[in-house]
């Protein structure tokens, strides 16, 4: 999430109640989470595990509940007790909630061409751009981009909530959701079917591609980068963070890890598992998903089993 306007380190300080090493003179863009974070921005970081690869990041400046780092050169720390805490304080300033007071938002801009069917919600700051569809009982949320010639169909939310929470067993409440402050962007000749789920970032953007084509059924997680002209079958689920590059084809019930990569043109046949990143231009199946080649010659030795050990009992 971009700040509306560049703050200074010691306004986010005052906001958090930090104490501050480093560069006390730079100024903050904006908000982001590890795997999106961009120069100019700010993250959060709790546990030791993680803070190298936050202080190496590209962000500039930290939330940390530690003085005992090395501080890269430029970079700002802010020492907090709960870092976690200081960040839900920035987004709730920075991007509150705001409960609905009607179906469609006044703030929300529907391009005149759009047909918006009875029973749709649209909330605030909502862009719809030319000739889209969008069918009955659909749900776009707050923040949420539809380019032009896009398809939603019935039952369908775009914009919820991420499934991403802050785990501490020493409290009562082990998890505690991390406040999504991003968005949905759904590019041009768009077709989404019926009771698909889109979440928005966690601090960024979940992109689906130009002229990708969802059929029903089908959960896209937070940051989420979908390429263009993808073709995903029904009750497939993507998980947090992962890139599908352009031209991928998922067929039914496939499953994807998160934070991973799928290459351009690959196709992962029907119930296949994606756990790690696979390149482009191949056909996988299986779980884990492995090159369809390899499975299909792995079947027939297993179906000769039986022949080969009575075999080797006669032997």
């Amino acid at each position: 999430m971009k700040f509306p306007s560049p703050v200074s380190v010691q306004w986010i300080a005052n906001l958090i109640h930090a104490e501050v090493a480093g560069n006390t003179h730079a100024s903050i863009l904006g908000i982001n989470e590890i795997h999106k974070v961009e120069s100019g921005d700010l993250v959060f970081v709790d546990h030791p595990k993680y803070y190298a690869p936050c202080l190496q990041s590209a962000a500039d400046f930290i939330i940390i509940n530690t003085h005992e780092v090395t501080i890269p050169d430029g970079k700002t720390i802010f020492v907090v007790a709960d870092p976690f805490e200081a960040y839900l304080t920035i987004v709730n300033h920075f991007k509150p909630f705001v409960p609905a007071q009607q179906s469609i938002s006044n703030n929300a801009t529907i391009d005149a061409s759009a047909v918006i069917m009875p029973n749709v919600f649209i909330g605030n700051d909502v862009r719809i751009g030319k000739n889209c569809v969008i069918y009955p009982n659909v749900s776009i949320l707050d923040g949420s981009i539809i380019g032009n010639n896009v398809v939603i169909q019935s039952g369908s939310v775009i914009g919820g909530d991420a499934f991403y929470y802050n785990a501490k067993k020493n409290r009562d409440v082990w998890y505690k959701r991390m406040q999504s402050c991003g968005n949905v962007v759904i590019e041009d000749f768009v077709e989404i079917g019926c009771n698909c789920t889109i979440d928005r970032g966690v601090t960024a953007e979940t992109r689906i591609g130009q002229g990708a084509k969802l059929d029903n059924l089908i959960h896209i997680g937070h940051d989420v980068t979908v390429g263009k002209n993808c073709l995903f079958a029904s009750q497939v689920g993507i998980a947090g963070g992962t890139i599908i590059e352009d031209g991928v084809i998922l067929w039914g019930q496939v499953g994807v890890n998160k934070t991973i990569t799928i290459g351009a043109n690959a196709v992962v046949m029907g119930q296949s598992g994606v756990t790690a990143s696979l390149p482009g231009g191949k056909t996988y199946m299986g779980y884990p998903a492995e090159e369809a080649s390899v499975i299909r010659r792995q079947f027939v030795w297993m179906k000769r089993i039986p022949e080969l050990w009575k075999k080797v009992m006669e032997s």
